[in-house]
């Protein structure tokens, strides 16, 4: 168990845990963020997904679709094995931040 502060961001940890669920797009992802009130701008998020890719922690390609005889690119997302790793790293972080605290007000008499 590893008491260092993890070193992906909440925004990331958020992302590469989307991405254990399964390869997503990147309007997907972004979506997810705005439904926990993430407001970024599409490159803001695009330069953070670059920023997991270099990493090493996800994967992106793009797929080519035509919708209504206009094609149009999509970056699709996975996740890495090291990427699954940092994710399970910084929940157990937490969880056992969590669970050392709920330790401490237990033997409190306050």
């Amino acid at each position: 168990m590893s008491k260092a502060i993890p070193d992906i961001t909440h925004l990331q940890f958020l992302v590469l845990e989307a991405l254990g669920e399964g390869d997503r797009l990147g309007r997907d992802l972004r979506a997810l963020l705005y439904e926990h009130g993430v407001r970024s701008s599409g490159p803001a998020f695009y330069q953070m997904m670059s920023r997991l890719e270099d990493a090493g922690l996800a994967d992106g390609a793009y797929d080519q679709k035509v919708i209504a005889g206009q094609h149009v690119k999509e970056r699709r997302y996975r996740i890495t094995k090291s990427g699954a790793r940092a994710a399970a790293d910084t929940r157990n972080f937490y969880l056992n931040r969590a669970a050392a605290r709920r330790a401490v007000k237990r033997g409190s008499h306050a």
